[in-house]
């Protein structure tokens, strides 16, 4: 766990992990006035870190701070790393600002997502080793850090020969790519997809992710002065067709699909019209699968969607796919292996990111907020 001493629950549940309860228990057992909430040494001078810690729930930009946190000694399950790289997501944001479906205790570290170094392993720890790059199995765990104690079955290893701003960002947005095209339809070569979001983290590999299994992907993008440029940048990862919203509902779009067959899927990150307007174009049965709503606009389906097309609407949320396959990891170790392969072929890329120093942190959050945001902000420790 990357932040020990805080527990982060679902709201609709009781329990925590026991894994936070555990070290919430431990940690409790000394205290001392002059240690901070994040400080829990024993046995040992307590090293170092710094970490960007938030207090309450707010403007990320007024209640981020860089502050000194110590690092807990190494446990016997435990071990130690030094974070590397990580990303700003909207559900890094969302969290902050205190409207996410998970929220941490307070204060807390921010950062959901990140690749890490292992530096130390505990005596009892079999799966990894010194040099081993891992990331963090599920959300709310703080990775906005230098260096973290984790417990060893709270991460999960991955080849350290991949770049860097891959390994970084390889645990929401590919794996919520990967789960949409491989669970809510059977998907073959020649069939097609339609996505809005299409320039964001997850609409990029849901491109990248498509192509390499040879299916059509149409992308919707909304207007912008330079759509020309983002356009030509989606089909080099190999995008089908790139439109903008509106043509959804002009005649044009009954060309494209002379050319390109109906799809069975629509994925949606935006809702309103926008999600509307993906419904009416799917299949005979097909599927339309929420996982945002950037619009903060609600899902209205036609009737006629429903009786006459048979539409199923689902939402899909990766966080809770983790947490309910966590029994398993064989699931969660190929869909990792199959990712990382991609990669590796050069069929799977970053999105396109700006590297920034920790201590730039307040310049990374303002621009993670501005909208028609084209790169993702990436922490680099």
């Amino acid at each position: 766990m990357w932040l020990p001493l805080h527990t982060v629950c679902l709201r609709s549940r009781t329990g925590c992990r026991r894994s936070f309860v555990a070290a919430l228990l431990k940690c409790s057992r000394r205290r001392d006035a002059n240690i901070s909430h994040f400080s829990h040494s024993a046995g040992r001078s307590a090293a170092a870190c710094k970490a960007l810690l938030y207090r309450n729930h707010g403007d990320p930009s007024r209640v981020v701070q860089l502050e000194d946190a110590d690092v807990p000694p190494v446990g016997a399950k435990d071990v130690l790393v030094k974070v590397l790289a990580a990303p700003i997501n909207p559900s890094d944001i969302n969290m902050i600002q205190g409207t996410y479906a998970i929220l941490p205790d307070l204060p807390a570290v921010g950062g959901n997502e990140g690749v890490a170094q292992v530096i130390e392993v505990g005596s009892q720890v079999k799966s990894l080793k010194a040099g081993d790059w891992v990331i963090p199995r599920d959300a709310g765990l703080g990775t906005w850090r230098t260096e973290a104690v984790l417990a060893e079955d709270d991460v999960i290893s991955l080849p350290n020969d991949i770049p860097l701003l891959s390994a970084a960002t390889l645990g929401v947005n590919p794996c919520t790519a990967f789960r949409m095209l491989s669970d809510f339809e059977d998907l073959k070569p020649g069939d097609s997809v339609i996505q809005n979001a299409a320039n964001s983290g997850v609409g990029q590999a849901v491109i990248q992710i498509a192509a390499a299994r040879g299916i059509n992907t149409i992308n919707v993008i909304r207007d912008r002065p330079e759509f020309t440029q983002l356009s030509d940048r989606l089909k080099a990862m190999g995008a089908s067709h790139v439109i903008k919203e509106e043509a959804l509902r002009r005649p044009e779009i009954k060309e494209l699909f002379k050319t390109c067959p109906k799809p069975k899927l629509a994925l949606n990150g935006v809702g309103g019209k926008s999600a509307t307007e993906l419904l009416r174009h799917l299949q005979v049965g097909g599927s339309m699968v929420t996982y945002g709503g950037m619009s903060k606009q609600p899902v209205t389906v036609p009737v006629s969607a429903l009786i006459f097309k048979d539409v199923k609407v689902r939402g899909f949320w990766v966080t809770q796919w983790k947490r309910d396959n966590s029994h398993d990891e064989r699931i969660f170790r190929t869909m990792l292996d199959e990712l990382c392969s991609l990669i590796q072929q050069g069929k799977l890329t970053a999105p396109a990111c700006t590297e920034v120093g920790l201590q730039e942190y307040g310049k990374a959050l303002d621009t993670a907020m501005q909208p028609f945001t084209s790169t993702k902000q990436v922490l680099i420790m």
